[in-house]
């Protein structure tokens, strides 16, 4: 179809809509379901039954299942049905794990799915792309992403990235009207907007033409086809890892099969026996672990307002040593605030400490000078700001959020309500005549208007303060008007520098009573001969968690830097306030970083705390400075322009509320409430899932080294086997699933913000891990190996008792073993009931234990016999052993 040769109307009529209704609510939900969603063709999601299945495609199931085949041959039924059960059950909870994890990455994307605003039975709204349909009326501005195909029917200033579609980077500028052409290309077509390109500049209204694999995206779909899941460096180097552990694994469990050959035992036995050891020993599910970790993480951030768009940035979260914040919005409210109200009579500091105002409309008649009142009037008149909070009594309680208007005229308006002036009541007395919009040359507003009861017209006016005193004649007093003098001149500019000193942004007000057929055809008529009535000083406060967050990344040992627009001595003041810029800290502004290399930055960089009226091309040099001294950069940004800093920065953040739409996808993390505070959460979190992957690492390690070792000791010894191989893979499904898994939903250790960043480099056993897996793992095989002795040797029991509190043993010490791997110092450093998850898991356990051991329908298949309650103290404190004396030695050189 050639939407572009069409006109406006046309192709209004041909997709059936209005450009001023849109389309309605019922109609869009039926071209939905007749149509499909607008989203491009991908590889279909696996189906649950082949994602079972996939749970056994593993060589070593393949030999275990082998040796059960055998087994059945040779007609041991019972140990033959029993592993299969076993081998179901484990590939049941791998299901339900893996399940799990892509319900939480699905989550994932749906929340981090781009928008559109859409025009739906006459009102805008945001929806997700993907139910976008042809004949909706949409709106696209400056950063937003094109999410369909769409011709333009209102256009201002509108520019198109389209390199994704033609592969020019060059912006193309568009308009409404139809072209003559029929067959041109698509960069040629001026009128149109496709799915993937990115506006950079300027406005327009378009209507959808085409949707999903229709558009002109979905012809080459495969230059979008998504993201193929990404593998985290931490899952590489586990990969990596599990390699050579499988290897030694093999190694040692082919010495224990050779042994016990040696020492007389069949054939059979022990190649069942080793396959089980095998199976039980190679960690060979650790990066699935990994990929369920850091999926549970992602969850927890999503409940602290933290969107994790790529994994690996959890893991780098971490490493984070330097967080590059806006201030704007992320430090700030973005909420300007006016703070202090001067005229010639006095200066009133409307904000207390906590940063509420000191006054409401019970006292503020009587504590105000009237200057200071009609000051408040007539700035509140001189705005273009509505109201939309519907109508109440308490008007001192209006907050900027229910005004609609710009910035600082909302905030003129709140400071005026404060103070009792309701702007609703205010106009209903005027009648408003004519408007003088601001320009940005002339750095005024004004407007004219008329009393109803007094029948007098005036021009009040609003203004830069500089400009506005040039058009004064007269300033207000108590006692009346008097004459603008230098003194007095002198007076408004002492004002204005120590409001900016404070960095405040700085409004002047005036007004001038007019003659009664005096008329205006230009603002600079209506704009002269004005009285000076008083000055507003406002600011865009900082946020009151933003301190407290600042201190707590510093102990952490990671700095913040604020990069901001705004002038040097706002950004100065502000970063003061909130304990960012310390005593001989630095600021730097736009035209210094201009006169700089990135190696002349990389110099100084670290004694730099607040750049200031920086653009976008300033923030790229100042990551890369940062990065070339080994910094790992946290970057936050909302527009289009900060797209290649947040790209090239170590962990990219986009703002979620103000964010554009490619200011997201570059990112890595977006903040959905915009708070810094967010950020070091996400940092906390960040560094709790990779010492959580630490400790189920640990826990599953140490406990397959004990499981080994006992096993090669005996045979070593010329031992009977103390482990039958239903055993062990009964401990393998018992204790190494449910705990693992409990360790990755562990609460944050209290000190994880007190400790420097991790280095990026670091080995996964590095602290210690490595010595703690051996030792453990050593300690837990010695323990079961001796009680196995004793009760075979010195109390003299069968064989099948002497295995039975082996194998109690071995799960109860790898039972108590996972507490110490709660932290990273000892099993004494933490609450044991901090982890109710891991309670759960090790009771739940337990009571598999006991029935193995009690019920007697289980004691032939598992080969084990009821134990005495004094068999119990023996095994608890052989199990105990391993974890309490290393655990308390560690202690105890910890206190030295």
């Amino acid at each position: 179809m050639n939407w572009h040769a069409m006109t406006e109307e046309d192709v209004l009529q041909r997709v059936e809509s209005n450009e001023n209704v849109g389309l309605s609510n019922r109609e869009a939900s039926a071209r939905l379901a007749e149509f499909g969603t607008n989203e491009l063709s991908e590889q279909k999601p696996r189906s649950p039954f082949s994602v079972f299945v996939s749970q056994f495609n593993d060589f070593m199931i393949f030999i275990l299942l082998a040796a059960t085949l055998i087994s059945g041959l040779l007609g041991e039924y019972i140990d033959a049905i029993t592993i299969l059960i076993i081998v179901f059950i484990n590939g049941c909870l791998g299901f339900f794990q893996e399940r799990k994890a892509e319900r939480s990455l699905l989550a994932l994307k749906k929340l981090s799915a781009p928008e559109m605003t859409v025009l739906r039975e006459g009102s805008w709204v945001k929806i997700p792309s993907r139910d976008v349909v042809v004949g909706d009326v949409v709106k696209c501005s400056t950063g937003d992403r094109i999410g369909a195909d769409v011709r333009f029917i209102e256009t201002s200033r509108l520019a198109v990235e389209e390199s994704a579609l033609t592969g020019e980077s060059v912006p193309v500028q568009k308009a409404q009207v139809a072209l003559e052409e029929e067959d041109i290309n698509q960069a040629d077509k001026t009128n149109m907007g496709f799915m993937g390109t990115l506006v950079t500049s300027g406005q327009g209204k378009a209507v959808v033409v085409a949707t999903g694999m229709n558009t002109e995206m979905g012809k080459i779909a495969h230059l979008m086809s998504s993201e193929s899941n990404q593998i985290t460096p931490l899952q590489k180097r586990l990969e990596e890892l599990g390699k050579v552990l499988i290897a030694g694994a093999l190694v040692l469990t082919a010495l224990v099969v050779l042994f016990g050959i040696y020492q007389g035992h069949e054939l059979y036995t022990m190649v069942l026996a080793g396959v089980s050891l095998a199976v039980a020993a190679i960690p060979e599910g650790l990066p699935a672990i990994v990929t369920i970790a850091l999926a549970l993480g992602v969850q927890r951030m999503i409940k602290r307002n933290a969107i994790v768009r790529r994994l690996p940035a959890v893991e780098t979260l971490g490493c984070a040593t330097v967080v590059c914040s806006d201030k704007t919005g992320t430090l700030t409210k973005n909420e300007m605030t006016v703070t202090q109200l001067w005229s010639v009579d006095g200066t009133i500091d409307m904000q207390k400490g906590d940063g509420s105002l000191a006054f409401t409309n019970d006292d503020s008649s009587q504590r105000f000078p009237k200057t200071l009142r009609r000051l408040l009037y007539f700035g509140t008149l001189c705005t273009e700001a509505d109201i939309t909070k519907p109508e109440q009594s308490a008007i001192d309680k209006l907050h900027a959020h229910d005004i609609s208007g710009d910035p600082t005229e909302v905030a003129m308006v709140v400071a005026s309500a404060k103070a009792g002036f309701d702007k609703r009541d205010i106009v209903k007395d005027v009648e408003i005549e004519k408007v003088f919009p601001f320009d940005s040359k002339r750095k005024m507003m004004s407007m004219v208007v008329k009393d109803k009861q007094t029948q007098k017209r005036y021009v009040v006016a609003k203004g830069a303060p500089d400009v506005l005193t040039k058009h004064a004649r007269a300033i207000e007093t108590e006692k009346g008007q008097e004459k603008l003098t230098s003194s007095a001149v002198k007076q408004v500019e002492e004002a204005v520098e120590e409001m900016a000193q404070a960095a405040l942004r700085t409004i002047a007000v005036g007004y001038r009573e007019l003659r009664e057929n005096e008329k205006f055809v230009h603002e600079s008529e209506a704009e002269q001969q004005l009285t000076l009535v008083g000055i507003e000083g406002m600011i865009d406060p900082p946020r009151p968690e933003v301190k407290q967050a600042i201190t707590n990344s510093l102990q952490a040992g990671v700095r913040t830097v604020m990069i901001t627009g705004d002038h040097r001595v706002t950004a100065e003041a502000i970063a003061k306030q909130i304990g960012l810029l310390p005593d001989g800290g630095r600021v730097m502004d736009g035209r210094e970083l201009d006169e700089m290399s990135v190696r002349d930055l990389k110099d100084i960089i670290s004694d730099v705390y607040v750049f200031a009226r920086v653009s976008p091309e300033h923030k790229l040099k100042i990551v890369k400075a940062l990065q070339q001294n080994g910094e790992v950069v946290a970057m936050t940004g909302d527009g289009v322009n900060d797209a290649p800093a947040i790209k090239a920065s170590n962990i990219g953040v986009a703002m979620g509320i103000t964010g554009t739409d490619v200011a997201k996808e570059a990112s890595s993390l977006i903040l959905r409430d915009d708070h810094f505070a967010t950020i070091q959460a996400a940092i906390k979190e960040g560094r709790n899932i990779y010492d959580n992957i630490r400790k189920f690492i640990r826990y599953m390690l140490a406990s397959n080294v004990g499981e080994i070792l006992v096993m090669l000791f005996a045979m070593m010894l010329g031992m009977p086997l103390p482990l039958v191989a239903i055993q062990i893979l009964w401990i393998n499904l018992v204790t190494d699933g449910l705990p693992a898994m409990a360790l990755g939903m562990d609460k944050p250790e209290s000190d994880v913000m007190k400790r420097k960043p991790r280095d990026t480099e670091e080995s996964i056993f590095a602290r210690g891990l490595g010595w703690k897996v051996i030792s453990r793992g050593f300690m837990i095989g010695v323990v079961t190996l001796i009680a196995f002795w004793w009760m075979l040797e010195v109390e003299g029991t069968g064989l099948q008792e002497a295995q039975t509190v082996a194998f109690a043993t071995l799960v109860m010490a790898q039972l108590i073993h996972v507490f110490d791997c709660r932290s990273e110092y000892s099993v004494f450093h933490r609450n044991p009931f901090g982890n109710l998850y891991l309670i759960g898991a090790v009771l739940s356990s337990v009571v598999l234990l006991l029935l193995v051991i009690y019920v007697p329908a289980f004691q032939p298949i598992f080969h084990t016999v009821s134990l005495t309650f004094n068999s119990w103290l023996f095994i608890l404190a052989m199990a105990a052993l391993p974890t309490v004396a290393l655990a308390g030695g560690a202690t105890i050189r910890r206190k030295r």
